[in-house]
């Protein structure tokens, strides 16, 4: 190199540089392309994303493709930056040219062209894939075998880079993924998909009509009481029972019925013809599955029943599909949610409200992991049957009994505690436990 000019080792050097900085960015800016949107944009056919997504198929080849040209240059740009200085300042020029090669590469080849590619992913990295992928195929004998040794050593600890890499998401993902989208999704159809994602979570006993609730034709009663029932109800598919809904014999579509009626038909023998076997599932059953099994065996409601066989509720194709769009806008016969508000900013619920409804209508943080109602909670909580006027707190709600009958809370009064109600609360507590 003694042939050459200064000049000329300083342009050499220069173009070094820039080549160093093209190596260190388009690294980041591959790294960390969206791997879904990357896919999307190649299946639409753009050229770049292809072969961006081609060589990332086997990221330990890409890898090592770049850091054996930045390397190079790296090395190469060291050496001509040590005679450039050795020229201008002698022997002293040898530590003048490490700090300040330093400086640069760290300014101008790794600091900045990183930065930008983190910002600017795709424009870097597809312009990088036209220039990676003839130079893999050129490169390719030192390429393999600078990674055949770090892949026997990334074996050695059980990775295996010719696998590649799986892009997959878990349900927390893609929840995350979904809430990050909610720019460019509509805020009611996040809602949906959130919704979905929740079934698998959620149980047929979290969402069905109680038994208390559920309304059916007892066969022993009377004919002409049937016959009100079967004229009033306000469900189109109601349980037949003898005596108690734990005898139930079947499922009465009541539409059918009613043309019967119409013609004069209508008496015992022909409703029997009509009664369809009841379809009964276990408590436990999530919504995902059931609203799969509902598909599979073509019916639209099922009986709950618990590990013992006792039937414990209603629960319909209605009731799951509620979960994922929201209460629709007819009226419908499933759990009634009412709540009275009350001047001083309480509110009086039912006793039999599920807590999951009271939290999505309210927005509120009663504690979901046992009971399923309001009642229950109570229960649970107080382990025993409270009298009327007894309260109690239950995390940041002031719960008042207001009702109680039939061994079960008919009616409460909640109020939400504010932050300085909670902080009293709080000392109250402290003041009771020093005086005991």
């Amino acid at each position: 190199m003694n042939d050459i000019s200064t000049a000329i080792l300083l342009i050499i050097l220069a173009v070094l540089i820039l080549l160093s900085g093209f190596f260190s960015g388009s690294e980041t800016a591959l790294m960390t392309l969206n791997r879904y949107r990357l896919k999307h944009l190649s299946d639409e056919g753009h050229r770049g994303a292809k072969l961006a997504r081609r060589l990332l198929h086997r990221p330990d080849r890409l890898l090592g493709l770049i850091l054996l040209g930045n390397n190079f240059v790296n090395i190469l740009a060291a050496s001509i930056a040590t005679i450039i200085a050795m020229r201008l300042y002698g022997e002293a020029g040898i530590a003048i040219a490490t700090l300040v090669l330093t400086l640069v590469i760290l300014i101008f080849a790794e600091v900045t062209p990183k930065t930008l590619a983190a910002l600017k992913p795709e424009k870097i990295a597809f312009v990088a894939a036209y220039v990676y992928t003839p130079l893999l195929k050129i490169f390719y004998p030192m390429v393999w075998l600078v990674n055949i040794f770090a892949n026997r050593l990334l074996s050695l600890v059980g990775i295996h880079a010719a696998e590649g890499k799986k892009d997959k998401l878990n349900a927390d993902e893609f929840r995350a993924v979904v809430n990050e989208a909610n720019k460019f999704i509509p805020g009611q159809h996040t809602e949906m998909l959130l919704r979905i994602l929740d079934l698998e979570k959620t149980h047929v006993e979290d969402i069905m009509i109680p038994r208390n609730e559920v309304t059916g034709i007892d066969l022993t009663d009377d004919w002409s009481d049937v016959e009100r029932q079967i004229t009033n109800s306000q469900r189109t598919r109601v349980p037949v029972f003898h005596d108690s809904i734990d005898h139930t014999v079947g499922v009465l579509h009541l539409r059918k019925v009613l043309n019967l009626f119409a013609r004069g038909e209508l008496n015992l023998e022909n409703v029997n013809a009509l009664i369809r076997k009841a379809y009964f599932i276990p408590a436990g059953t999530s919504l995902t599955r059931q609203l799969l099994n509902f598909q599979k065996k073509k019916r639209r409601s099922a009986l709950v029943v618990d590990e013992y066989g006792s039937i414990q509720g209603l629960v319909t194709l209605e009731d799951i599909l509620e979960e994922i769009v929201g209460r629709f806008t007819t009226d419908s016969p499933t759990r009634n949610f009412d709540i009275h508000t009350q001047e001083d900013g309480s509110f009086l619920l039912d006793g039999g409200t599920h807590i999951r409804d009271i939290n999505r209508n309210m927005n509120w943080s009663l504690p979901q992991g046992g009971p399923k109602t309001l009642n229950g909670l109570i229960l649970e909580h107080m382990e025993m049957i409270p009298e009327p006027g007894t309260s109690l707190l239950i995390g940041n709600y002031s719960i008042e009994i207001m009702r109680t009958g039939n061994n079960s809370v008919q009616s409460v009064r909640i109020k939400p505690l504010l932050k300085d109600d909670e902080d009293e609360s709080n000392k109250d507590d402290e003041f009771n436990e020093h005086r005991d």
